[in-house]
């Protein structure tokens, strides 16, 4: 068992040191099937994307908005199976060389069971998993099995958190911390929340190397503008949207418009 060769923190260091931030891109696996989501997963590496989240279809997505919600209904009315994300994981790191982390709510890896979650992500040539409804102090079995397995675990992090919470989400998390730029569910907005920069300011004052901004964010401008105080920008609906409407082309276009910002000087 082997640990991916490239890192989603080495790819940040490695975009940083070329004077540029990262931008990261969602997309649910099975949507609108599951051979059209692997594709539109490599259009987004081949235009620009650093990295990659695959989400896991789940039944109660509380944190998503209305864009993923149907997203995420139509693959598991299309029969989704929790094992089809190591296919589409496998099947991306054939095509293209990107870190690419799985998304996911906690109860189908706990269905699943922990470890031969995790075994199955590593042999699948997976970096990580973003875990957005557990927190550390709940993590230990999960926990237990990144270090065994030298997975990344990205933890989230909100505005509403104390400082000793922050610390704590900090040094649990390994490759990105995910900072929430808005309270509440998923969804484009016109303005990203100017709490986020307040946030990752707090997340480096307890230690932070990397933090990448989500939620909310929807264009090139507005990744420029999160890639001038973090790391790395973070973009799901907009790209399902994109998605949706405009199929593997339409997806392909706005992930080069997002990347557009990319090249924004680190202030």
């Amino acid at each position: 068992m082997t640990v991916p060769t490239l890192s989603v923190a080495t790819r940040i260091a490695q975009n940083r040191d070329d004077g540029r931030g990262s931008l990261i891109g969602y997309l649910p696996v099975g949507f609108p099937d599951l051979g059209t989501s692997i594709d539109a997963a490599v259009a987004l590496a081949e235009n620009g994307v650093d990295a990659l989240e695959l989400g896991l279809p789940y039944s109660d997505p509380v944190m998503d908005g209305l864009a993923i919600q149907k997203a995420t209904e139509a693959a598991i009315a299309g029969g989704f199976r929790v094992r089809d994300v190591f296919t589409a994981v496998e099947a991306v790191r054939a095509r293209v060389d990107i870190p690419v982390l799985v998304m996911t709510y906690w109860n189908p890896v706990l269905q699943y069971g922990v470890d031969a979650f995790a075994d199955a992500l590593v042999n699948a040539g997976g970096a990580g998993l973003i875990t957005p409804d557990i927190t550390p102090d709940s993590a230990d079995e999960w926990i237990a099995a990144s270090d065994r397995t030298g997975l990344d675990r990205v933890f989230l992090a909100a505005p509403s958190s104390t400082d000793a919470r922050l610390k704590t989400t900090v040094e649990a998390s390994r490759g990105f911390v995910y900072a929430v730029s808005t309270m509440g569910i998923t969804g484009a907005r016109q303005d990203v929340d100017a709490a986020a920069r307040s946030l990752v300011a707090r997340l480096r004052g307890v230690g932070a190397e990397n933090v990448c901004v989500g939620i909310g964010i929807s264009t090139g401008e507005q990744v420029a503008e999160v890639l001038g105080y973090a790391d790395g920008a973070i973009v799901g609906s907009a790209l399902v949207s994109a998605l949706a409407d405009g199929g593997v082309a339409g997806v392909a276009a706005k992930a080069a418009e997002l990347a557009s910002g990319t090249t924004a000087t680190r202030k």
